[in-house]
């Protein structure tokens, strides 16, 4: 008979909020984090290449593209939350070298502890956690020293306004080598003034940019999740278009013409007059 007691709820208050750590019930090692009720990050102890939330899974994708199958990366991470992709990377690119960035240090404590990351993802360089702001991580972080950037930041619900302006965009620039990439999860909705806003501050500095998200966001039906990929070198649009169709609930990658048009007569967005992403409509992200 298996005794191993069925995994129970953790509730903790952490230096943005309060966190939970909820299990799934049709996965025994897999955990639901939220930070107010706003879903955080999914991981499966067992599983690390499972990607419950399809904005991940985009992430993903681009990871995905970035080189060769199996090939390490180097690695920084703005936002850990529960550290669901640097574990899929450690899975699907050993030797990958991984900086994380968390601000919450209460939170991060929590992670470490209910969730520790797997011995072997050190191997080869592995993963590195640090509590830090992302901003001031970014602009410490030596030139040319990561092949991406991952920006997952949300403070609650929203992305910091200090993680929103073209001077952010040019230190994330500065930190990555010459075919770089940056992938962020950003969110808004129509008539799209913050996504605009950040498609001008990046279009300022990078030559290739891309979008990937639902149809029904991008057409300005509803508020939800919007990765957005930017590069000095050319972006695998059509891999990643094919991707992104592929998942449980299709995605389009939109670029060139189609961003030109959106960012229309938006202004890069300099610190000084930088805003925070829209509060999201009520129940948009939260869980139960």
């Amino acid at each position: 008979m298996d005794e191993t007691p069925e995994p129970i709820p953790v509730t903790r208050s952490v230096d943005h909020g309060t966190a939970k750590l909820l299990p799934d019930v049709d996965r025994p090692r897999a955990w639901l984090l939220t930070v107010d009720g706003a879903p955080q990050s999914y991981v499966d102890l067992d599983a690390p290449t499972h990607l419950e939330f399809e904005y991940v899974r985009r992430l993903a994708h681009v990871l995905d593209e970035l080189a060769a199958p199996g090939e390490p990366l180097d690695v920084l991470h703005l936002g850990g939350g529960a550290m669901t992709l640097p574990r899929y990377l450690a899975a699907t690119r050993p030797h990958s070298r991984q900086n994380v960035i968390e601000a919450d240090r209460g939170l991060l404590a929590l992670v470490t502890e209910a969730l520790p990351l797997p011995d072997d993802s050190r191997i080869g360089g592995g993963i590195t956690v640090r509590a830090q702001d992302a901003r001031t991580a970014l602009e410490e972080a030596p030139e040319a020293s990561a092949d991406v950037i991952v920006a997952d930041v949300f403070g609650g619900s929203r992305v910091p306004a200090h993680l929103t302006s073209v001077e952010y965009a040019r230190a994330a620039d500065r930190v990555l080598r010459t075919d770089g990439r940056y992938i962020a999860n950003l969110a808004d909705s129509a008539p799209f003034d913050f996504l605009r806003g950040q498609l001008a501050n990046f279009a300022t500095v990078f030559e290739h940019l891309a979008l990937i998200a639902e149809p029904p966001v991008l057409r300005g039906r509803r508020f939800g999740n919007v990765v957005l990929v930017v590069s000095h070198a050319e972006l695998p649009i059509a891999p990643l278009a094919r991707r992104a169709a592929a998942d449980a609930f299709p995605a389009r990658v939109e670029h060139g013409a189609a961003l030109r048009r959106l960012i229309g007569d938006a202004l890069p967005v300099r610190d000084a007059e930088a805003v925070a992403s829209p509060v999201p409509p009520a129940g948009a992200f939260s869980v139960g």
